[in-house]
């Protein structure tokens, strides 16, 4: 998932039932500038979802 995260964010947040944040992201992807926060934003999304998963058990 950290790779999807990377290569394609819009698709990260989509898989992750995020649809109105993915729109956005891949408004951000379309662009070769806004592909390189987009994927820190996928990135950083992910793993902080990751980490209250781990905290709430």
């Amino acid at each position: 998932m950290i790779l999807i995260a990377v290569l394609f964010p819009a698709l990260s947040f989509l898989l992750r039932g995020k649809i109105l944040t993915s729109v956005l992201c891949f408004i951000l992807q379309i662009t070769l500038i806004g592909w390189i926060p987009c994927s820190i934003w996928a990135l950083a999304s992910l793993l902080d979802e990751r980490n209250k998963k781990r905290l709430n058990q």
